[in-house]
Protein backbone atom coordinates (compact mmCIF):
# COMPACT_ATOMS: atom_id res chain seq x y z
CA UNK A 1 0.00 0.00 0.00
CA UNK A 2 1.46 3.35 -1.00
CA UNK A 3 1.74 6.43 1.13
CA UNK A 4 -1.57 7.05 2.82
CA UNK A 5 -2.42 10.67 3.49
CA UNK A 6 -3.88 11.01 6.97
CA UNK A 7 -5.10 14.11 8.77
CA UNK A 8 -6.77 14.31 12.17
CA UNK A 9 -9.34 16.45 13.89
CA UNK A 10 -8.79 16.68 17.64
CA UNK A 11 -10.78 18.41 20.35
CA UNK A 12 -12.78 17.96 23.49
CA UNK A 13 -16.37 16.69 23.51
CA UNK A 14 -18.74 19.18 21.80
CA UNK A 15 -15.83 21.12 20.29
CA UNK A 16 -17.26 20.83 16.78
CA UNK A 17 -15.06 17.93 15.55
CA UNK A 18 -17.82 15.95 13.84
CA UNK A 19 -19.35 18.99 12.16
CA UNK A 20 -15.94 20.04 10.83
CA UNK A 21 -15.16 16.48 9.68
CA UNK A 22 -18.51 16.22 7.87
CA UNK A 23 -18.05 19.56 6.11
CA UNK A 24 -14.49 18.62 5.10
CA UNK A 25 -15.68 15.32 3.62
CA UNK A 26 -18.32 17.25 1.62
CA UNK A 27 -15.76 19.84 0.46
CA UNK A 28 -13.05 17.34 -0.58
CA UNK A 29 -15.65 15.14 -2.30
CA UNK A 30 -16.96 18.18 -4.18
CA UNK A 31 -13.36 18.77 -5.34
CA UNK A 32 -13.23 15.23 -6.75
CA UNK A 33 -11.24 13.42 -4.05
CA UNK A 34 -12.04 10.05 -2.51
CA UNK A 35 -12.14 10.51 1.26
CA UNK A 36 -12.36 7.88 3.99
CA UNK A 37 -12.88 8.56 7.67
CA UNK A 38 -12.02 6.80 10.91
CA UNK A 39 -13.88 7.77 14.06
CA UNK A 40 -12.63 6.58 17.42
CA UNK A 41 -15.34 6.00 20.00
CA UNK A 42 -14.57 5.63 23.67
CA UNK A 43 -17.70 3.79 24.68
CA UNK A 44 -19.49 0.59 23.74
CA UNK A 45 -20.98 1.94 20.54
CA UNK A 46 -23.29 -0.02 18.26
CA UNK A 47 -24.19 0.39 14.61
CA UNK A 48 -26.82 -2.32 14.37
CA UNK A 49 -30.13 -2.02 16.15
CA UNK A 50 -31.07 -4.44 18.91
CA UNK A 51 -32.99 -7.34 17.39
CA UNK A 52 -31.74 -6.76 13.83
CA UNK A 53 -30.37 -9.84 12.03
CA UNK A 54 -26.79 -8.55 12.24
CA UNK A 55 -27.23 -7.91 15.96
CA UNK A 56 -28.50 -11.47 16.39
CA UNK A 57 -25.48 -12.85 14.49
CA UNK A 58 -23.14 -10.83 16.68
CA UNK A 59 -24.85 -11.83 19.89
CA UNK A 60 -24.76 -15.47 18.81
CA UNK A 61 -20.95 -15.12 18.94
CA UNK A 62 -19.86 -14.27 15.38
CA UNK A 63 -16.31 -12.91 15.10
CA UNK A 64 -17.07 -10.66 12.12
CA UNK A 65 -20.51 -9.74 10.85
CA UNK A 66 -20.70 -8.36 7.32
CA UNK A 67 -23.87 -6.55 6.27
CA UNK A 68 -24.15 -6.16 2.50
CA UNK A 69 -26.71 -4.42 0.32
CA UNK A 70 -26.85 -2.89 -3.12
CA UNK A 71 -25.72 0.46 -1.70
CA UNK A 72 -23.14 -0.36 1.01
CA UNK A 73 -21.51 -2.92 3.18
CA UNK A 74 -20.21 -2.75 6.72
CA UNK A 75 -17.98 -5.14 8.61
CA UNK A 76 -18.38 -5.34 12.35
CA UNK A 77 -15.52 -7.08 14.05
CA UNK A 78 -16.12 -8.23 17.61
CA UNK A 79 -12.99 -8.11 19.73
CA UNK A 80 -14.35 -10.66 22.22
CA UNK A 81 -11.84 -9.58 24.84
CA UNK A 82 -8.91 -9.07 22.45
CA UNK A 83 -7.12 -5.70 22.69
CA UNK A 84 -8.35 -2.78 20.63
CA UNK A 85 -6.55 -2.81 17.26
CA UNK A 86 -3.82 -0.24 16.76
CA UNK A 87 -4.41 2.78 14.58
CA UNK A 88 -1.98 1.26 12.03
CA UNK A 89 -4.02 -1.97 11.90
CA UNK A 90 -7.20 0.00 11.22
CA UNK A 91 -5.48 2.08 8.52
CA UNK A 92 -4.36 -1.18 6.92
CA UNK A 93 -7.99 -2.27 6.51
CA UNK A 94 -9.05 0.89 4.69
CA UNK A 95 -9.35 0.71 0.91
CA UNK A 96 -7.44 3.02 -1.43
CA UNK A 97 -8.41 6.67 -1.14
CA UNK A 98 -6.90 10.14 -1.51
CA UNK A 99 -7.15 11.16 2.15
CA UNK A 100 -8.15 9.58 5.45
CA UNK A 101 -9.69 12.01 7.94
CA UNK A 102 -9.55 10.76 11.50
CA UNK A 103 -11.64 11.99 14.39
CA UNK A 104 -11.06 11.21 18.02
CA UNK A 105 -7.60 9.63 17.95
CA UNK A 106 -6.07 12.36 20.10
CA UNK A 107 -2.69 10.71 20.65
CA UNK A 108 -1.76 9.48 17.17
CA UNK A 109 1.35 11.09 15.62
CA UNK A 110 -0.44 12.47 12.57
CA UNK A 111 -0.97 16.12 11.64
CA UNK A 112 -4.14 17.43 13.26
CA UNK A 113 -6.28 20.51 13.52
CA UNK A 114 -7.71 21.28 16.95
CA UNK A 115 -11.40 22.19 17.00
CA UNK A 116 -12.43 24.64 19.72
CA UNK A 117 -15.88 25.89 20.64
CA UNK A 118 -16.96 28.02 23.55
CA UNK A 119 -19.63 25.38 24.36
CA UNK A 120 -17.11 22.49 24.48
CA UNK A 121 -17.05 20.19 27.50
CA UNK A 122 -13.54 21.44 28.32
CA UNK A 123 -11.73 24.54 27.17
CA UNK A 124 -8.16 23.58 28.04
CA UNK A 125 -6.11 23.90 24.80
CA UNK A 126 -4.64 20.68 23.40
CA UNK A 127 -2.14 22.35 21.09
CA UNK A 128 0.52 23.27 23.68
CA UNK A 129 1.02 19.63 24.67
CA UNK A 130 0.57 17.98 21.24
CA UNK A 131 3.35 18.72 18.74
CA UNK A 132 1.24 17.15 15.97
CA UNK A 133 -1.44 19.84 16.13
CA UNK A 134 -0.58 22.08 13.19
CA UNK A 135 -3.56 24.48 13.28
CA UNK A 136 -6.61 25.52 15.28
CA UNK A 137 -10.20 25.99 14.10
CA UNK A 138 -12.31 27.92 16.59
CA UNK A 139 -15.63 29.72 16.94
CA UNK A 140 -13.94 32.47 18.95
CA UNK A 141 -10.76 34.55 18.85
CA UNK A 142 -7.61 32.59 19.68
CA UNK A 143 -4.54 34.61 20.63
CA UNK A 144 -2.48 32.18 22.76
CA UNK A 145 -0.76 30.42 19.83
CA UNK A 146 1.67 30.81 16.94
CA UNK A 147 -0.23 28.19 14.92
CA UNK A 148 -2.49 29.14 12.02
CA UNK A 149 -6.02 29.83 13.31
CA UNK A 150 -9.12 29.31 11.18
CA UNK A 151 -12.77 30.12 11.71
CA UNK A 152 -14.42 26.80 12.61
CA UNK A 153 -16.97 27.41 9.84
CA UNK A 154 -14.45 28.36 7.11
CA UNK A 155 -14.42 24.87 5.60
CA UNK A 156 -12.81 25.94 2.31
CA UNK A 157 -9.81 27.54 4.05
CA UNK A 158 -9.37 24.53 6.36
CA UNK A 159 -9.61 22.15 3.36
CA UNK A 160 -7.02 24.20 1.44
CA UNK A 161 -4.71 24.03 4.46
CA UNK A 162 -5.13 20.25 4.85
CA UNK A 163 -4.52 19.70 1.13
CA UNK A 164 -1.28 21.69 1.41
CA UNK A 165 -0.09 19.95 4.60
CA UNK A 166 -0.83 16.43 3.32
CA UNK A 167 0.48 17.05 -0.21
CA UNK A 168 -2.85 16.22 -1.82
CA UNK A 169 -2.25 16.52 -5.58
CA UNK A 170 -4.46 19.11 -7.28
CA UNK A 171 -7.50 17.82 -9.17
CA UNK A 172 -7.70 19.07 -12.72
Amino acid sequence: MGLMRVFGIAGWKNSGKTGLATRLVEEFTRRGYRISTIKHAHHDFDIDKVGADSWRHRHAGAHEVVIVSGTRYAIMHELRGAPEPSFEEILGRIGPCDLVLIEGYKREPVPKIEARRLEAAKREPLAPTDPHIVAIAADHAVTDTDLPVFDLDDTVAVADFIARITGLPPRT
